[in-house]
């Protein structure tokens, strides 16, 4: 079964859920308290009895599928959200989050093919006492499990498909900032040559005694820098 995760490793975490039939007893045992256990003690879960104990563990089974359903719509939604957000970023932090989905998946797929494996047995096996009302529901259980594991392993793909394609897309942007960054030192670095070069202190300076002789560095700078920017925008480095 599974639940909430407060740790920022995965959303949702997996624990086993054990179930003890006898002849005038039904035991659950869990690690720790759990919504589907709680929806049962709350009466949030309708027309179920403790004494149809075949009928109750299959129930039980049901409930966790549904969890598994409904969690999976969750990450699919997060994901999205995390995909609009991947669109305009460049840090690692949304892909640190979808590792973590990725993470989640894992366990659902891991838990849902364990929870199969028992279905299964329960099916051949027949060690609980099956009536034709519960034949029924054991049919939806195994059908609401095979449609979870098929979600996992459908979003697992999915998200191992974007973190690679993102993890691309983000070194590309970083890339491309590095080359803007690049072109406009260069472009820059045009004028504070001309400047040094005329700013010697020095005898023999291209038009030192000129009447105009500070504005035509300035110009020759300008039309330095004007013609490299215009260089490297034809190239497609703007």
């Amino acid at each position: 079964m599974l639940i909430q995760d407060e740790s920022d490793s995965a959303p949702y975490d997996t624990i086993p859920l054990g179930i003890i039939v006898t002849p005038y007893y039904f035991v659950t045992v869990c690690l720790q308290s759990n919504p589907i256990i709680d929806d049962f003690v709350n009466n949030r879960i309708r027309n179920f009895f403790t004494y149809k104990k075949t009928r109750f563990t299959l129930q039980i089974l049901y409930v966790i599928a549904r969890y598994y359903l409904k969690y999976l719509k969750t990450i699919d939604r997060r994901t999205s959200l995390i995909e609009r957000e991947l669109h305009e970023s460049m840090r690692n932090k949304e892909l640190f989050d979808l590792l973590s989905l990725e993470k989640t998946l894992v366990y659902f797929t891991t838990s849902l093919k364990s929870n199969s494996i028992v279905m299964e047995k329960m099916t051949k096996q027949r060690f609980l006492r099956m009536y034709e009302d519960d034949q029924d529901l054991l049919e939806d259980v195994i059908i609401e499990i095979k449609q979870a594991i098929e979600m996992s392993e459908v979003h697992s793909n999915i998200l191992s498909g974007m973190m690679d394609a993102y993890a691309s897309v983000i070194s590309n942007n970083v890339n491309v900032v590095m080359k803007f960054l690049t072109t406009v030192t260069i472009v820059l670095s045009i004028p504070t040559m001309v400047a040094s070069f005329w700013g010697m202190n020095v005898s023999g300076i291209p038009w030192e005694h000129a009447l105009h002789g500070f504005w035509i560095p300035i110009t020759l700078a300008i039309g330095l820098a004007g013609i490299t920017a215009l260089f490297f925008w034809k190239k497609k480095y703007f």
